[in-house]
């Protein structure tokens, strides 16, 4: 999935599929996940969000299945 770079100081890069409703994120560390029946509603709520980390913790990390890609 190609991810597009974002400006926050958690996130590196965010890719969504709409028809999979897969979002996956790639961390300042290096870590990449997926996160698995994400609504688009979501994805667009956190690429908008002022604090793009903030939503993710909120809004986005244990409410999702979620799958380690790499570490």
């Amino acid at each position: 999935m190609k991810r597009h770079p974002v400006s926050s100081s958690a996130l590196v890069g965010v890719g969504y599929d709409r028809e999979t409703a897969v979002l996956e994120i790639e961390f300042t560390g290096g870590e990449v996940y997926r996160y698995y029946a994400v609504p688009a509603s979501v994805h667009r709520a956190l690429m908008s969000a002022p604090s793009m980390g903030r939503f993710f913790a909120e809004r986005i990390r244990e409410r999702y299945p979620t799958e380690h890609v790499r570490s």
